[in-house]
């Protein structure tokens, strides 16, 4: 444990095995950049402790973030501890910027998931927890704010246990509680750490005599539970009742790298209480590059596994892109090989070849420049042009295409135009410009007004989106109003659905026949394509299946491909409204060619247009997002709250009280809730918080706006 801490670690060149990259997440407000900060300055990377309300924090550099007081945007920073790297990424908390915490899990080994200790499990610490689940990413816990009044190690832990399925493995036991937390007992060692006010590094001492009894209860708690998951530690179990320190530590890291358990610390980053342990926990618990599988992708068509050898071929994945003073930006990780200033690579996915002009390591908005980057480095390098979040660099002598992030689909749109008719070309570039650093922002032109659109993952996504272009490109913009991403789906069926494509022009014509089956496609059907969640929860209906059911070759395989590819670009545009189409299931029954005039293009002509008619044929339901709500109120505005939930359509499903503040679950039409900030603000007079994430589909009442 480091207890110099005005002179910075010495960085050192560290091999694979010696590398830690990490991610910290939680909810809003939990402590994840107040933590990011307290790392950074007990590894001696800074020397003066930034702070979110002062504005003052390396992570978030943004000026807005430093003006809202939130993480908008993932920062990656690198700092040394005990001999090891650690390339910590900080993620934002906001469900609307859940994009950037999925491509961030894309690339890190380890995550450290930070909780409220008084609120416990929150609703978007559920939401990436899963998404690191789907990711397969080891997690410690770090239950913060245990300074604060009404904080509860063991409620917290409860909520752990009970809301995110998983067996919780608390290493630590509380010194005292609220105001007067000065410490932990370290139950692996049992030893006391113990901060002194104002002080940096913590005082070992044997555990207190008031607490020696608790502690050894939890101790034995603890082997009891690791006994029952780890078979190693069991056989010593059995043979001696109770687990050695070696044997306990080995057991906990084999736990949380298989997920069958989660190692729980506690601490409070604000008064810098808890955190050197927290270290120690990342370099003994989370695996380095070298623990975790090879990195699997396609060569052709074989699929193949590179693992993290500096001496194999080069493939790293690009996961962010930003603009810089410096230039273009391109942050990847390093998953096998070697690369070089100078080097060349190719783009496997387009083919393009770039070249590595510098090679950065990074620190939020500072850069360090290095010679190389090696298999398990997560660098920032400047060169590439075209290269987007998502793509892999290789050699081009061994290409490999690896598997990019998955991005979650636009729920709210605003109208963009600039003020002056002169910036309508800057205007457009920005926009390039800002889809290309954010995939889950999407641009398009409305063809019915010619405005341009900008579609996001909420309000404050397409807020922050929108102030950024002021900001970045001095552009006085005009925006609309909100509008939300409707959908379309079919509550009728039709059978035996024929249609005829027949053209002739004088020269080549075009001959399909095709005969449908149309209807609604089942969440539990065995053919569905699930609609993409994109990590949030939302998109629970499947969108479209499409089968063929034609005997004798009357349909060409060929054919049959064309009439799916034909019935997938009717899908964009329902007859309600123009909006996307989704819980669809197409059969192609018959159909016939002609030995001239038939063509794929014939086909999948047929397809379209025979859809077109088949969903006018039906009958077609409305469907709009959801949004579950979190609100946090005093009790004694509870009923204004649900008042006004119930005006915005609301379905209340929760309420929980608990020291004097009221948790309120509802789910609400995300079209309701534009201003929603605004109003719970005066009915709380300040003191009421809400937080937001997609909570599916359901029918539109017949006066929607959308219709």
């Amino acid at each position: 444990m480091r207890t110099d801490l005005t002179t910075p670690a010495t960085p050192v060149t560290t091999a694979t095995s010696t590398v830690r990259n990490l991610g910290i997440l939680a909810h809003v407000d939990a402590g994840k950049t107040t933590v990011t900060e307290r790392i950074l300055y007990l590894t001696g990377d800074v020397h003066r402790r930034g702070e979110v309300h002062d504005g003052t924090t390396v992570t978030d550099f943004d000026s807005q973030e430093r003006d809202r007081g939130i993480t908008i945007f993932a920062a990656a920073v690198t700092c040394h501890w005990d001999g090891h790297r650690i390339n910590l990424i900080d993620t934002p908390g906001h469900v609307d910027f859940a994009d950037e915490v999925e491509r961030s899990l894309r690339v890190l080994d380890g995550a450290v998931a930070v909780f409220d200790a008084v609120a416990g499990v929150e609703p978007q610490s559920e939401s990436v927890w899963r998404q690191a689940d789907r990711h397969g990413v080891p997690r410690i816990a770090f239950v913060n704010k245990l300074d604060r009044a009404g904080a509860d190690l063991d409620t917290a832990v409860a909520s752990i246990r009970e809301r995110l399925h998983v067996v919780p493995l608390v290493v630590q036991l509380p010194i005292g509680t609220s105001d007067r937390f000065t410490g932990v007992v370290d139950l692996v060692r049992m030893r006391a750490l113990v901060w002194a006010d104002g002080a940096d590094a913590a005082q070992e001492s044997d555990v207190p005599d008031d607490l020696r009894e608790e502690a050894q209860r939890r101790r034995s708690l603890l082997e009891e539970t690791v006994a029952e998951l780890h078979p190693g530690a069991l056989e010593e179990f059995c043979r001696r009742s109770a687990l050695s320190g070696a044997t306990l530590s080995a057991a906990l890291r084999d736990l949380t790298r298989s997920g069958e358990g989660v190692v729980v610390l506690c601490g409070s980053a604000y008064r810098n209480r808890g955190v050197e342990p927290l270290l120690d926990a990342v370099v003994a618990y989370l695996p380095s590059p070298l623990d975790v599988p090879p990195v699997r992708g396609t060569s052709g068509d074989a699929v193949e596994e590179r693992a993290a050898d500096p001496d194999a071929p080069f493939a790293a994945l690009v996961f962010k892109v930003a603009a810089a003073p410096t230039g273009r930006l391109t942050y990847l990780r390093v998953y096998s090989g070697t690369i070089g200033k100078g080097d060349t690579v190719v783009d496997a996915g387009t083919g393009r070849t770039e070249r590595i002009g510098r090679i950065l390591r990074v620190r939020a908005d500072r850069h360090a420049e290095v010679e190389r980057a090696v298999a398990g480095d997560i660098v920032a390098v400047v060169g590439p042009k075209a290269a987007r979040a998502g793509a892999t660099l290789c050699l081009p002598a061994a290409p490999l295409l690896l598997e990019p992030p998955t991005v979650a689909d636009p729920v709210v749109s605003v109208a963009v135009e600039a003020r002056r008719s002169t910036d309508t070309g800057r205007l457009a570039s920005a926009l390039a410009r800002l889809v290309e650093e954010d995939p889950s922002l999407l641009v398009a032109t409305d063809r019915e007004t010619g405005q341009t659109l900008l579609s996001g993952m909420g309000e404050l996504h397409l807020e922050v989106a929108v102030e950024k272009i002021r900001r970045a490109h001095g552009l006085e913009l005009g925006v609309g109003r909100p509008r939300v991403s409707y959908r379309e789906t079919p509550a009728g069926a039709v059978s035996g659905l024929l249609y005829r494509h027949v053209k002739q022009d004088g020269g080549a014509g075009q001959f399909a026949h095709v005969v449908l089956d149309v209807g609604p496609l089942e969440p539990g059907d065995p053919a569905a394509a699930l609609a993409a969640a994109g990590g949030g929860g939302r998109g629970d209906r499947a969108e479209f299946a499409f089968t063929s059911a034609v005997t004798g070759g009357r349909v060409p395989a060929e054919y049959v491909r064309a009439v799916e590819a034909g019935c997938r670009d009717a899908l964009a545009d329902g007859p309600l409204g123009g909006h996307p189409v989704t819980g669809l299931r197409v059969t192609l029954t018959d159909g016939a060619t002609h030995p001239k005039d038939s063509s794929e293009m014939a086909f999948r002509t047929a397809g379209r247009l025979a859809l077109r008619e088949a969903l006018r044929t039906v009958t077609t339901v409305l469907l709009e997002p959801l949004a579950e709500v979190t609100a946090t109120v005093p009790e004694d505005a509870v009923g204004g709250v649900l008042g006004d939930l119930a005006a915005r359509r609301g379905r209340v499903t929760g309420q929980v009280t608990r020291e004097g503040t009221a948790v309120v679950t509802a789910t609400v039409p995300l079209a309701e809730l534009f201003g929603y900030a605004t109003r719970l603000r005066s009915r709380t007079q300040g003191r009421g918080t809400f937080t937001t994430r997609p909570a599916g589909y359901a029918p539109a009442p017949a006066g929607s706006p959308a219709r």
